[in-house]
């Protein structure tokens, strides 16, 4: 299988982000805090593109570009926002189960790791999930909750 076949049938795993999903999260201060995140292939399916926005000033609008490396077999996450902030986070989706790292300076310093971990209800119309940051890369606490709800 050539590298191309091989990135589309790994992305083809994504399908299941593929819509228009309701994102509920609370940040300290704000509480129930409602917005929108469209995935959508890229490129003719070769990436899967994130466009995400929250009405207030604490939570920045982003887009990520989703890549598959047909090397090494692993997603990456290519994360950009209204703050300027890039960063790339290494991504995972087994079994029904979303997972983004940062562990590693890229394009901006690391002052922090950063984990999400996301799971798909039973139907893949629902997504709860969790931020978590660890200032000195190991005692991980909580940053906020996140819930996706698919809307088409």
């Amino acid at each position: 299988m050539d590298k191309g076949t091989r990135r589309g049938t790994a992305l083809e795993r994504l399908e299941a982000f593929v819509g228009e999903w309701k994102v509920e999260t609370t940040l300290p201060g704000a509480e129930g805090l409602v917005g929108r995140t469209v995935f959508e292939p890229l490129l003719g399916g070769q990436f899967l593109i994130q466009r995400s926005e929250i009405p207030h000033p604490d939570a920045p609008d982003s887009t990520a570009i989703i890549s598959f490396d047909p090397d090494d077999g692993s997603f990456a996450q290519h994360y950009f926002d209204s703050r300027g902030v890039v960063r790339i986070y290494a991504m995972s989706f087994e079994d029904g189960v979303w997972g983004l790292v940062r562990e590693a300076p890229d394009f901006s310093p690391l002052k922090f790791s950063q984990r999400f971990r996301g799971t798909f209800n039973e139907g893949r119309s629902i997504i709860r999930g969790r931020w978590e940051i660890a200032d000195d890369g190991v005692s991980w606490k909580t940053d906020f909750d996140l819930t996706y709800t698919r809307v088409d």
